[in-house]
């Protein structure tokens, strides 16, 4: 990621979120799990409170040896699923870590933007590039720290050259 991109976030963190994020983000493997290839699952389709799949889906799903999930964010979770994704148990529990949508319409790149809200978009609510499974800690990191979310998102640009913004392309052309 350009550096004075990278700086701008970082310098309006403050100090002790700042040590958590670089600790995280050092261990990241630990904290982030990513899909293994980008794959848009559902094209056309929103975040709504239950869904359906067609015969199709639900085959595809079955071959992949996939649960359909109609809950609100269940077509996300199985886009992650059938990109490669792996969703570790959270401790204790008997659920996984949330799948999270790395473009969630919080933190523009530049001051009066605007950033893509994904489970409001039909190109990406199930494109697993923009998908992550995410422990409970970095989760809440994503969801309040720009400078988390951005790692994030630049990650995505660098393993799939995921970049719904045209941020890191635009940072590339004007180099």
């Amino acid at each position: 990621m350009p550096s004075i991109f990278l700086k701008e976030f970082r310098k309006h963190t403050q100090p002790h979120i700042l040590e958590v994020v670089d600790l995280v983000w050092k261990q990241k493997e630990r904290f982030v799990c990513w899909p293994e290839k980008s794959l848009l699952f559902l094209p056309g389709v929103v975040r709504i409170k239950t869904h359906t799949y067609t015969e199709k889906q639900k085959k595809q799903l079955k071959d992949n040896e996939i649960k359909p999930d109609a809950r609100s964010n269940g077509p996300a979770i199985c886009a992650y699923l059938l990109a490669g994704g792996k969703r570790p148990q959270r401790h204790g529990e008997r659920k996984g870590w949330s799948i999270h949508h790395i473009y969630d319409g919080k933190f523009p790149a530049f001051e009066n933007g605007t950033t893509i809200h994904a489970v409001k978009d039909e190109n990406y609510f199930t494109e697993s590039a923009g998908l992550v499974a995410i422990h409970p800690i970095a989760d809440a990191l994503a969801d309040e720290v720009p400078y988390f979310a951005w790692l994030l998102r630049h990650t995505a640009f660098k393993k799939f050259n995921f970049d719904p913004d045209n941020v890191f392309l635009n940072i590339r052309e004007k180099k």
